[in-house]
């Protein structure tokens, strides 16, 4: 807004494949095309081991966190996306994807499902989109406020950076992604987690 720009934004349930489509078309209808897409929406409604989650919060966390990347992907597709110009879709996933919790386990296998899905799909969409994706640590969410914000300060020593993550340190790395700057990027997973899985966080 600073610059000059505007914002619109609409309304959609993220695992909800008449909402999405009717963003999607609102979307092209308000701006004229497609170019950038980010999957960007996560549920994590159980917390322990994985064993003991039941099947309404397993459909749940799938729903959004795996088919609704696929889903807004294929309707990002259909829509046109990479015809006007380059495409860019950027899948959100986690460190936890490449790790193992047994808080957090069912979670971590959707966002594991994310990062391969971000490989199919760079083949699927090449050459005119690219799709990326992108590994978050430890970010200081309301989402993921259970894990840091009563420690923080022992938490934030363990990484390397000795801090934890700020949103703008994500938005930075997907507008990167977006950006003709990455142009001959595509199917890589990058981790922005300060350094935390060098020191064995994940």
């Amino acid at each position: 807004r600073d610059d000059g720009g505007a914002i619109e934004w609409f309304a959609a349930n993220a695992g909800d494949e008449v909402g999405a489509s009717a963003c999607i078309d609102a979307t092209i209808e308000r701006l004229g095309g497609l170019d950038i897409l980010v999957n960007n929406a996560a549920t994590n409604p159980h917390m322990g081991p994985i064993t003991t989650i039941d099947q309404g919060r397993a459909d749940k966390t799938t729903q959004v966190n795996l088919w609704g990347p696929l889903m807004w992907s294929s309707l990002a597709k259909k829509a046109g996306i990479g015809e006007r110009q380059p495409g860019s879709i950027i899948n959100v996933a986690s460190v936890g994807g490449f790790g193992v919790s047994t808080s957090i386990g069912y979670y971590n296998v959707t966002k594991a499902g994310v990062i391969h899905l971000t490989r199919h799909l760079a083949v699927e969409l090449a050459p005119n989109v690219r799709v990326n994706c992108l590994a978050p640590g430890l970010v200081k969410t309301d989402f993921a406020r259970a894990l840091w914000e009563a420690g923080e300060d022992v938490i934030a020593k363990r990484f390397p950076m000795k801090r934890l993550g700020e949103p703008e340190d994500i938005a930075g790395a997907a507008v990167f992604l977006a950006a003709d700057a990455s142009s001959w990027l595509t199917g890589q997973t990058l981790v922005i987690d300060g350094g935390g899985m060098l020191a064995g966080i994940g």
